[in-house]
């Protein structure tokens, strides 16, 4: 029997980049919450204090984007697509 010199355990590399392209493609590229706006519930600048964020900008490959958060959560990383993508 001749011994094969590609098999096909040599590939399984190409599931990283395939699977990094996957979640772009799915969820956009990651983007740093820059700046935010909170309710102030007489907490101050306490850091421990519970928010209620009520305008969060992240900052990141595809620049600025302002949102409005969801029941007042932001996350400090947030995934964004393209602008003009779906």
């Amino acid at each position: 029997m001749k011994p094969s010199l590609v098999k096909p355990t040599d590939f399984i590399w190409v599931l990283v980049p395939l699977g990094l392209w996957l979640a772009y493609s799915l969820y956009g590229l990651p983007h740093l919450r820059f700046s935010y706006s909170w309710r102030d519930d007489g907490q101050g600048y306490d850091p421990f204090a519970a928010r209620y964020y009520t305008r969060c900008t992240y900052i990141g490959p595809y620049g600025e984007d302002t949102i409005l958060p969801l029941r007042g959560h932001c996350p400090i990383f947030r995934l964004i697509k393209k602008p003009g993508h779906s």
